[in-house]
């Protein structure tokens, strides 16, 4: 819920804030970027610090390997992404390969879904989690196309 959370508000704040008079977030684009940026920091660090780090490792789905590195790329690959979004020229770039990277990393979720005793940190139920990743691919494919103001 924290990660949600995050996306609304940081994207409130910074359409506030462009209604304020800041050029950089004038739009609701630019809005949602820094919005979905802020998600990905929380989501890049929680890769790098336990018990969220061990957690994650854990549901990797067992016939992938190396899950400890697969846990620690995906996470510097999430804040090069948040940064991404963040500087125009290659928000578009950006949106479009965190787009990607969740994809690829939602049948950890699924895996999650089936363990019998998944990490208490990974227990929101597969509705739920779906739902949540439509709207986070939502928010990158609305910057990938660039057409909400």
């Amino acid at each position: 819920m924290a990660v949600l959370i995050t996306l609304v508000l940081g994207t409130l704040s910074a359409r506030l804030a462009g209604w304020l008079g800041l050029d950089y977030v004038d739009g609701w684009t630019s809005a949602v970027a820094v919005g979905l940026a802020a998600m990905f920091v929380v989501t890049g660090i929680a890769h790098f610090v336990n018990p969220l780090r061990r957690d994650m490792i854990s549901i990797v789905p067992s016939r992938l390997p190396a899950p400890a590195l697969l846990v620690t790329i995906t996470g510097v690959l999430e804040l090069i992404g948040a940064a991404g979004l963040l500087y125009p020229p290659t928000r578009v770039a950006a949106a479009v390969c965190l787009f990607v990277l969740m994809m690829a990393m939602f049948p950890a979720n699924v895996y999650a879904s089936r363990m019998p005793n998944p990490p208490k940190s990974m227990t929101t139920r597969l509705d739920l989690r779906t739902a949540e990743q439509i709207l986070y691919l939502g928010a990158a494919f609305v910057i990938g196309l660039g057409s909400v103001q």
